[in-house]
Order: C-alpha cells, then structure tokens, then sequence
C-alpha cells in the first residue's frame, strides 16, 4: 500500500491520466508517476509534441524535498519543470519517480508547447533587426506565431492603405476628403458630421502617419485578433477608436482643427496587448544600442511620452503640435478597460495564454 507524499495518511489509487496508469490522491488530488510515466503522458496530451523528453532533463535543482518516495523510501529532490518555466516538481533521484501537485498538473500538460513557445520568445536580436530598427526606428515583436490567419487586421490595413492613396494621389481632392471625412470636434458638438467619429479612424495626414500606424497594427493585431476572435476584434477596435475620439472631444470641445488617424483605436490595442502578452517582448532603440523590453515598459515609455506631449500642449496654448494626445489616451484606456473585463475568460477558453502568462514562465531579454 502507498501512502500520499503530501498527506502522508491517505492511501494512492489507481487513475489514467492521458493513457497513462498512475497513482492519484483523493485528498490532495496530486499524481505520483513511475519512470518514463510522465514522458508517455505528456507525449500523449494535446500538446503537438509526441516524443517529449522532460524526465531526467529538468531545470535548477532547488534541495531537497519534505516528501519521500513511495517507491524506494528515499527522500524527493525539488527541481524546476525545465530552464524557463520555474514549476517546482518533486522527483526521486533513485527510482525517477516524479510527484506533482494537483496545482502544478495543468502547467505541466502544457510544458512541451511552453518549451517551444520559449524557443520564440527567447529569440535574441541580432544585426537583421539592428538595422531594420535603426533604419525604420520602428520596435521588433517577439511573441507567439497566431494560429489563424489575421484577416480583419489583413483587410484594415488594405482599407487604410487604399483610402489614404485615393487622395494622397490626387484621385479624391484632399481638401475635400478632409472637411468631408475627418473628426471636428466643435461639429461634433453641434450634432454635424458624426460620421467622422467612424470614418476619422481610416484617414491619415501623412506617409509617416500612415506606415507608423499601419505598422502598430499589424505588429501586435494579428495576436489580438488571434484570441479574441475575427467579429469582436473588429468591434472593440471600432470602440476603442470611439473612446478615443470622445476623449479629444471632450479635451477641446471647441476645436475646428481636423482629426484623423488610426492611433486611438491601435492604442487600444496596446492596453490589451499589455495585459494578455505580458510575456512579449518589443525592442527599443537607444541612441544605437538596442534592448528587449516588456510590454509594461514599452507601454509605460509611450505613455510618458503622450503626457508629456499633453503638457507641453497645454503651455503652448493647446494645440498639441498636430498630434491627438488625448485620442491617444482615450483609446488606451478603453484597451485596459476590455482587457480587464476580458482578462478571465479569455483566459479560461485559452489555457496556454493563461500558462504562458503565469509568474513562473522567465523570459530572456
């Protein structure tokens, strides 16, 4: 009769777990493996890995362990799952048998996708992203391949592309796309032109605008889109880039000056963005020297620089220098308040999102 390592007085019984016969604990409801069980099941679960091979090629050795084996006696040996993924199991030198407790089970199924997910993430920079950087002075995204094709963030670049070109070539006359099509703010007020709530978010005031805001979008979208799914991406863009243009309506009520761009709506991104891939990293360039940073500190860094923007507008009277600061924030905003509200279920219908956001996944940067 074998005895629970973590209860101590409740007895193991037999249970399959991924077609493998192992011992379970009806108190505790931790799992002990014999030699090569937890590679098999591993092997088995739908991890898109079918040869795993973790036993015997763990992380740090953390000392020994309060439990015993239930094979041979001895006592377990604490190791971390593997090198980047700190799940702290417990393992017998002697026979390999590895203990887990019923908190560490649905991390471990998804240790063969983490290892690779960590292969991604744990790309270093090398002299390609150097010069694209120091060239373009647009970040380098890390993060995790989508597992659907990106179209809503495919269609809305084309869209944006093709209405900027329709009057940037001079097919649509410029002026007239802009008193048309652009957000006003004191007509808004006046209840003219509402449209351009909508139609502001596919209109920009230059090359620049455009491919630095396209870029955004289609750097940090297609994950976005990936797991919130093609019709509510879409809809929480759309009112992200409502928050926006209420924020800078409410800022300058009265202003006549033209408002366009698709930055409200993609900041909105970044606040989700924030909160679901924290494991992300995006890269800055300093001066020439260039560094993998967290999503918090790249947001953190952007966002700095839109208060400071809104400051600095304020002693100069309010103009801003062209650029919606408020719109900005507005759209974040709206992000953090969808990524909160979404935080919980999107994370229950997507396991290894939640996973890979655990405190125990280390990224290399």
């Amino acid at each position: 009769m074998r005895m629970c390592p973590c209860c101590a007085t409740q007895e193991l019984i037999a249970q399959d777990f991924h077609g493998q016969d192992v011992e379970s604990c009806l108190s505790c409801n931790g799992l002990w493996f014999e030699r090569g069980e937890l590679n098999k099941a591993l092997s088995a679960a739908d991890n898109e890995d079918s040869n795993v091979k973790l036993e015997n090629h763990y992380g740090d050795h953390l000392g020994g362990s309060d439990k015993h084996c239930q094979s041979c006696d001895n006592g377990l040996d604490k190791y971390h799952l593997m090198p980047g993924f700190e799940i702290e199991i417990d393992s017998c030198s002697e026979c390999e048998g590895v203990w887990l407790d019923n908190h560490e089970l649905e991390k471990v199924v998804h240790s063969p996708i983490i290892r690779k997910s960590l292969l991604e993430l744990d790309k270093p920079i090398n002299k390609k992203t150097w010069f694209f950087q120091i060239l373009s002075q647009m970040p380098i995204e890390y993060n995790l391949k989508v597992k659907s094709t990106p179209w809503v963030v495919y269609s809305l670049l084309v869209l944006n592309f093709v209405i900027f070109a329709s009057y940037f070539s001079g097919l649509v006359p410029e002026k007239f796309a802009y008193e048309t099509f652009a957000l006003f703010s004191d007509r808004v007020i006046s209840g003219s032109q509402l449209w351009g709530l909508i139609t502001h978010m596919y209109m920009h005031g230059g090359v620049m605008h455009i491919i630095g805001n396209m870029y955004f979008l289609w750097v940090i979208g297609d994950n976005l889109e990936d797991v919130l799914g093609k019709s509510r991406f879409l809809i929480i863009y759309t009112v992200c880039g409502f928050s926006a243009a209420a924020f800078q309506i409410i800022a300058d009520p009265s202003s006549p000056i033209p408002m366009v761009g698709a930055s409200g709506a993609i900041a909105g991104l970044f606040g989700m963005y924030l909160l679901w891939f924290r494991h992300a990293s995006l890269t800055l360039m300093i001066i020439v020297y260039q560094k993998k940073v967290s999503p918090m500190v790249f947001f953190i860094i952007w966002l700095a620089m839109n208060i400071i923007g809104i400051v600095i507008a304020q002693q100069q009277g309010g103009g801003g220098g062209g650029v919606a600061y408020w719109a900005h924030i507005g759209g974040f905003v709206a992000g953090l308040i969808f990524g909160l509200a979404l935080k919980k279920s999107l994370f229950a219908n997507n396991p290894l999102l939640a996973v890979l956001n655990s405190k125990e996944l280390k990224i290399s940067r």
